[in-house]
């Protein structure tokens, strides 16, 4: 289990991971020029936002010439995954549990479009499992 903080990301890298899952790559000064100006943040920021999601394992890179090129290494499914799972875990005991009783309450909102597409994915992966549907 990663620690907590691993996986918390801030409102810059989740911009950042957006904007690459939409692009696919980009360098430092083309995402501080897309993201970076309009939030009167430095170059230096952006180099730094890159760095630290690269070590989270959240984007791969590849060095061109004199400056890297970044790509996401996960999905946005996957990372939206290990967030939830990140704060589920500082929550201690019967993490699980909660989750499902605060989901619940929020799926009470969902119109019904919504909740058979959860339904299906819920019978999805009972039947990945050998659960039958």
């Amino acid at each position: 289990m990663p620690k907590s903080t691993f996986f918390t990301l801030g409102d810059l890298e989740i911009a950042t991971l957006e904007a690459l899952w939409k692009g696919g790559e980009g360098d430092a000064r083309g995402l501080h020029a897309k993201l970076g100006k309009g939030r009167g943040i430095t170059l230096s920021t952006m180099q730094s936002t890159l760095e630290r999601l690269y070590r989270k394992g959240l984007l791969s890179r590849e060095k061109v010439s004199h400056a890297y090129v970044y790509a996401p290494a996960e999905s946005r499914d996957v990372v939206m995954a290990k967030v939830v799972e990140a704060a589920l875990h500082n929550f201690g005991t019967a993490p699980r549990e909660r989750f499902m009783a605060a989901f619940s309450g929020y799926a009470a909102d969902a119109d019904d479009a919504t909740l058979a597409a959860l339904e299906k994915m819920i019978a999805d992966k009972k039947r990945e499992r050998g659960g039958g549907a």
